[in-house]
């Protein structure tokens, strides 16, 4: 049964509909609304809330369009804020962003390779939204995800890799019926993927809330977090961190 729901859904549906799907991705890219990354720092220092002193936390925030804050008037209120605001209550931190709107796997891991080697303590990813666009095959991805694994692994001392799972792209507000359900599809797929590949590598977590998307915690656009929805995003990937800390 699972395989024949696999068939009908992931390959004779979109065949079907697939002059329908072309139309709305291209009247979409024509008619999008295009929002600013936010302002504001990409990197910096925060010292420890608390009294107690512990070793200064290297971060590296990195990724798409929502890691950059889209969508966000400053990057006070958008992930790397509340993630690294976060993280000082109980040590100092030392962050750095490294982002840019309409990166897919490849254009981070290029990205990435332009920065020194240096340490990090923790690397908090977001990407896959723009492959999912971009139709990126099942295999391609996983090679894509398996390079970057290993660039962020050996670049930067070993770190714990949390990565945010693709969102429910079916949920974004953005996008028409039925290309919104092709590209949730599509997204869970790549999730699929992406989960299989990180069960090789001990010091990366996927973090999927699989929380349903209200219009609250979307921007203007439909299609990226709003400042409400980072706060509760960073919370997600914070909580995850700090579990796997423990274990570790």
């Amino acid at each position: 049964m699972q395989v024949s729901w696999y068939f009908v859904t992931a390959l004779l549906w979109p065949l079907l509909l697939w002059p329908l799907l072309l139309w709305q991705g291209k009247r979409l890219r024509k008619l999008a609304v295009r929002l600013p990354e936010a302002t504001g720092d990409r990197a910096g220092s925060i010292a420890a809330s608390n009294a107690a002193q512990q070793p200064v936390l290297k971060v590296l925030i990195c990724g798409d369009s929502a890691a950059a804050g889209v969508g966000i008037a400053s990057q006070q209120q958008a992930l790397a804020g509340y993630l690294t605001r976060a993280l000082a209550v109980a040590n100092s931190v030392e962050w750095q962003l490294v982002a840019q709107s309409g990166l897919c796997c490849n254009g981070l891991i290029k990205l990435l390779q332009s920065m020194p080697e240096q340490n990090f303590d923790q690397i908090y990813v977001s990407i896959g939204v723009n492959n999912v666009t971009a139709l990126t095959g099942n295999r391609q991805y996983r090679e894509l995800c398996r390079e970057l694994l290993a660039l962020l692994s050996t670049r930067f001392q070993s770190p714990l890799i949390i990565i945010s799972a693709i969102p429910p792209m079916q949920q974004f507000t953005a996008l028409p019926w039925p290309l919104n359900q092709w590209l949730g599809l599509k997204a869970r797929l790549l999730n699929r993927v992406l989960a299989q590949e990180l069960a090789q590598w001990p010091n990366a977590v996927l973090v999927d809330a699989k929380l349903p998307l209200s219009p609250e915690l979307l921007a203007a656009d439909g299609f990226h977090p709003s400042a409400k929805g980072a706060a509760l995003w960073a919370q997600l990937l914070l909580e995850r961190a700090a579990t796997d800390c423990k274990q570790t």
